[in-house]
């Protein structure tokens, strides 16, 4: 089955808001529009058409207080009906806007408010319909008559090449801040996309290194049991001996048994012998254990590990930099033509690890973006690619090597080069905290 795109999936949980959101956000709305209002028509003592606006400000409240007392504080709303909620929302304040000098009135760009929450939340469809209405509405309030509200017996007159003007800033904010809103949320979906991806590869890779230890668990629980079973065999096999009919049978359950014992006893042996040498890895070790499953899919795979000084970093089995420095080897591999070099250093202070390949490196383009969520690293060559993918890859081991302490530069030396380091003292212990 095909992974689904990125801004598709984004567009899939768009919608689902909480009725909650909404209605607090129409209160503040209210509370706002009828400050504004009383202290225009009571506190300066402008005149203006206080009736009808209150009129507009009482048809929001009495909706809110509907959508208030019907329905729960946790209901979500689906996208049609979020829709209509912030349509009426523009609609009110075209109205109140229009009734109150229309462009000349210093809040008119406050129309762009529900333009920006339907880019954030809901499909782009929608958000693209209450953008044009939002435009249509800037449009009609080019042409209110009604004056702005000012001193008596004073009207303020707005030159037709000014309005223009605002007409053209807030039509250029509208799409701005559109564009703006939709971009920032669909980031923020695809960075809790991959990072929710993250959280399951890390907690794969945690999974499988324990196993070690629930085999173990499992021997030594079921030794207990096992020992009773062998006991009543030997003594139903001593009575039973020269049973025509079950003599076989019991001496079968006898061997049987032993043979689980022998079996649970190899694995307790390589659980207490084992364990040290398992769950501590030289820097050797590291690098074989990462490259091993993929030298078959490459024609030369070359390994040098040196150091400036004696003894080799030893550190604590960790899911997370296998997993990210496996995911990087097999990202050369797969874009080499038929090289593969991994050089190790170490020093006192020290570690750095470094994969090149001889393949035709990062684009321009997407160099500079290497490591970000759903941004393939190269274009892949269908005839030698061996699987595909939404860009996750590289994000998923930087994220986790980074989380060891690692620092990452990605650049091109004749084809892609990746040098992850680390600070000695952080592999060596940090690595046991981070597994």
């Amino acid at each position: 089955m095909k992974a689904p795109v990125p801004e598709m999936v984004g567009q899939e949980r768009r919608g689902s808001l909480r009725l909650q959101t909404l209605v607090r956000l129409r209160w503040l709305a209210v509370a706002g529009q009828a400050a504004t209002a009383l202290t225009v028509a009571y506190g300066l003592d402008f005149p203006m058409p206080l009736f009808p606006v209150l009129a507009l400000i009482l048809a929001l409240a009495l909706g809110n207080l509907v959508l208030s007392l019907h329905f729960p504080a946790t209901q979500r709303v689906s996208p049609r009906i979020a829709f209509s909620l912030i349509g009426f929302d523009l609609l009110q304040l075209t109205a109140l806007l229009y009734l109150t000098g229309g462009l000349a009135n210093p809040f008119a760009p406050l129309i762009c408010v529900p333009v920006i929450i339907s880019f954030a939340a809901l499909p782009l469809h929608y958000a693209f319909a209450l953008l044009a209405f939002a435009v249509s509405g800037v449009s009609a309030l080019a042409l209110s008559p009604f004056p702005l509200p000012w001193h008596e017996g004073i009207i303020l007159e707005i030159e037709p090449i000014l309005k223009f003007g605002i007409w053209i800033a807030i039509i250029s904010m509208l799409g701005f801040a559109a564009f703006y809103a939709q971009r920032i949320t669909l980031e923020a979906q695809q960075i809790s996309d991959a990072l929710a991806a993250t959280e399951l590869v890390l907690q794969r890779e945690q999974h499988l290194s324990q196993l070690d230890g629930l085999a173990a668990a499992a021997a030594h629980e079921l030794g207990t049991p096992l020992a009773t079973i062998s006991v009543v065999a030997k003594e139903m096999a001593r009575a039973l001996s020269d049973d025509p009919d079950h003599g076989e049978d019991v001496q079968l359950l006898v061997s049987q048994s032993q043979r689980c014992r022998e079996i649970l006893g190899r694995l307790t042996s390589l659980s207490n012998e084992d364990e040290a040498h398992m769950r501590r890895l030289p820097l050797t070790s590291l690098i074989e254990e990462v490259a091993a499953p993929h030298r078959p899919f490459i024609a030369e795979m070359e390994i040098r590990v040196s150091g400036e000084t004696s003894g080799e970093p030893v550190g604590t089995r960790n899911p997370g930099i296998i997993y990210g420095l496996g995911n990087i080897v097999e990202n050369a591999v797969e874009h080499a033509r038929r090289k593969v070099a991994i050089d190790a250093l170490y020093s006192e202070t020290q570690v750095t690890i470094t994969v090149t390949d001889d393949g035709e490196g990062y684009t321009p383009d997407i160099l500079p973006r290497i490591g970000d969520p759903f941004v393939s690293d190269r274009p892949k060559d269908p005839a030698n690619s061996r699987a595909g993918g939404l860009g996750l890859g590289l994000f998923i081991a930087k994220t986790l090597l980074e989380r060891s302490g690692a620092h990452l530069t990605f650049e091109n030396a004749g084809g892609a080069r990746i040098t992850v380091s680390w600070p000695r003292w952080r592999m060596e212990t940090e690595a046991a905290d981070q597994s």
